[in-house]
Parts: C-alpha cells; sequence; structure tokens
C-alpha cells in the first residue's frame, strides 16, 4: 500500500558554488554524474579508513548544475558540514545549512519501494503519495528494506560493505578517487568482508539503539545499525558475521554478496 511520512528529524545541507559537485565527486562514493532532477543518489561520506561518517542522499538543486543538496539526519548536519569544509581548501564551494527552505519526505509506491523525497519547505503532502504514516511505520518500512542510517553511536564505526553500500547502489565502482576509496576498492575486489549487515527480528519491547550491542536467541552477537517497531513487532538491522545463521534472522531484499577465500 502506497504511504507517505514527513521525515522531521531529517535536514539538508547545501553546497553551493562553480566546484560543488567535482568537490562532492572527491568525497563520497557515487558518481555525482547520476544525480537526476526529482530523485535521491544515495552515497556515503567516509573517513581515509572506508569507515562510513554519514550516509547521504543528494540531489540536484538547480539546472546551472552548481547547487547539490545531501539530506541526513538533523543530528548528524554541523558535524558532517564541519567535516567536509576541512577538505574545501581552495575550491569553489560554499556549504550551508538548508533546512529551512527544504524539507525531507518518506514515500513507498504502490510496488512497495521505499524512497526520500525532497519537497520545498512550504509544499504540502502529495495527495497522489498515499495516505500520512506516522514515523514509527515508516521507520519499520526502511528497516524491512534493508536501508542502513548512520547516527552520532555509530558514525566512523563500520566499512561500507559492512553496511551493504554496494547492495543499494550507494558506491560507484568506476569513478575516481575519494576519501576512503582504496580500502573500500580493496575489500570489494578481494571479497573479504567477513561482517554484513543482515536484518533480525528482535524480541524486545522497545527498539535497541543504534551502536548497541545485542544478542540472538541463539547467542550469536551482533551490533545495531538501526531498529524499528512496527505491526510485526520489533526488528533491527544489524552488522553480523556473514557465514553464521540464526534463529532470528529475516530476509533481506537483496543478495548478500559471497565472502571469499584470501588469495
Amino acid at each position: 500500500m502506497a504511504g507517505q511520512c514527513l521525515l522531521h528529524d531529517y535536514g539538508a545541507l547545501r553546497l553551493h558554488g562553480p566546484d560543488a559537485r567535482a568537490f562532492l565527486q572527491g568525497q563520497v562514493s557515487n558518481d555525482l554524474a547520476q544525480l537526476q532532477a526529482g530523485l535521491p543518489l544515495a552515497a556515503g561520506l567516509h573517513n581515509p579508513q572506508g569507515r562510513v561518517l554519514a550516509l547521504l542522499r543528494l540531489w540536484p538543486e538547480d539546472e546551472r548544475a552548481e547547487g547539490v543538496l545531501a539530506t541526513l539526519p538533523r543530528e548528524r548536519l554541523a558535524e558532517v558540514a564541519a567535516h567536509l569544509r576541512r577538505y574545501v581548501l581552495r575550491a569553489k564551494v560554499q556549504i550551508s545549512d538548508a533546512t529551512a527552505e527544504w524539507q525531507v519526505w518518506g514515500e513507498q509506491t504502490a510496488t512497495g519501494a521505499v524512497m526520500h523525497r525532497l519537497r520545498p519547505a512550504s509544499a504540502p503532502a502529495d495527495a497522489a503519495a498515499g495516505p500520512i504514516l506516522d514515523l514509527s511505520a515508516w521507520q519499520a518500512l526502511e528497516v524491512a528494506a534493508g536501508l542502513p542510517e548512520i547516527y552520532p553511536a555509530t558514525a566512523g564505526e563500520f566499512v561500507a560493505q559492512m553496511l551493504n553500500l554496494d547492495c543499494i547502489g550507494a558506491i560507484a565502482w568506476n569513478k575516481g578517487c575519494y576519501t576512503g576509496q582504496e580500502i573500500i576498492a580493496r575489500a570489494h575486489y578481494r571479497g573479504q568482508v567477513k561482517r554484513r549487515m543482515r536484518r533480525f527480528a528482535c524480541s524486545t519491547e522497545t527498539a535497541p539503539e543504534p551502536g548497541s550491542h545485542w544478542t540472538t536467541r541463539d547467542g550469536i552477537a551482533v551490533r545495531v545499525v538501526r531498529s524499528a517497531v512496527g505491526t510485526s513487532g520489533c526488528e533491527i538491522l544489524a552488522v553480523a558475521p556473514l557465514e553464521t545463521r540464526s534463529v532470528d534472522e529475516l530476509p533481506l531484499p537483496y543478495a548478500l554478496p559471497a565472502l571469499t577465500a584470501a588469495t
């Protein structure tokens, strides 16, 4: 069933100037040449060790190819802006908070797909997008879709592939260098990522906090990425050893790459 939810816990950063896209191209894991009006481009922002500092959804702001908007949880805006500014150097780009001008909506399409939409702050709900969902229902949809998120407790904790960024189309393997690219590419081509984000049913009444440690009923220790309580109960996305299996495991809508032997 289609539906929509105002994600009031998300905000927007504006990167503006003639070098904005070239600057971001050297910072994030996806290829900004794929930016399309009205559609989010998911991309990871990483430290030099290839660990994910933020998951950004990127949007072209204007037709002149100068402005880019990056949406992410509001509680991360200031930290991510400060991180990006450290890399600006001589690039002609300004980074500012644009949250007052834009609002982020979650939308589930009639086919069941879930995605983010960016609308002007003054825009009403889109009547064609279906009924309004509450935030907990939306979060449960994103967990079921296997979509990670980065919060303060998990920033810099996981390499890109541990969060399945390669499975959700947030990494472009044929683009140029970006911060953390060497580590991420080495893990990809050697196939040695031993832990991956997986989906589990959780028997607790309250959702475990991101970054917390949790143990399945059959004793598998995992690290929580995000969690939600929906109509089917509590579910979590958590990084777990790739080769283990659990009675609490739930399917993801995408396949995880197999672990290959070292060469």
